[in-house]
């Protein structure tokens, strides 16, 4: 166990674990929440919360894998996400995209695709983004204390779980 030495310490390990991970939390992250800038927030929330913790550095890829995704999550649910990325105002339209109608159709998708997510059970919602960040069913299955063998069962019910959720609010509207 690795135990800060008090108030106000820095775990020994901190930048070698940050260097490391920091890639993977923002990606994570970035993957629930549609924002780089927002990811890197989530990130440094996270990784505050890990300097604070006594998560051996062993086992801090995967804590701080389901740390991001589920701070992400929470920024999701809560709303505290910006609002509607500022309006999308203080972000130039790259003038050369192909279609405005097109682009539209992708950020309505992506956001139905979001809120859906934040409507799974949340070791659903959890497994399905660790998974499609890249982490292979064993760092999953370490990452949320299932045997490996349920991990895929876990990923497909989660996507089923997140169909159902689009079809039902795509069929309200």
């Amino acid at each position: 166990m690795v135990t800060p030495a008090g108030p106000g310490a820095v775990r020994a390990d901190l930048e070698q674990v940050f260097r490391t991970a920091y890639p993977r939390v923002v990606a994570v992250a970035a993957r629930v929440l549609g924002s780089r800038d927002e990811a890197e927030d989530v990130a440094q929330e996270v990784f505050l919360t890990f300097c604070r913790s006594s998560v051996p550095a062993g086992e801090s890829a995967g804590w701080l894998s389901v740390a991001a995704a589920h701070t992400a999550l929470n920024h999701l649910r809560s709303g505290r996400r910006r609002a509607s990325r500022e309006e999308a105002a203080g972000e130039p339209r790259n003038a050369l995209s192909p279609d405005v109608a097109d682009t539209v159709v992708a950020i309505e998708e992506r956001r139905r695709v979001r809120a859906a997510l934040a409507r799974l059970p949340r070791k659903q919602a959890i497994a399905l983004v660790l998974r499609h960040s890249g982490l292979s069913y064993t760092e999953v299955a370490a990452a949320l204390d299932l045997s490996p063998g349920s991990v895929g069962t876990t990923v497909r019910r989660a996507e089923s779980a997140l169909r159902k959720e689009l079809n039902r609010h795509a069929s309200s509207h």
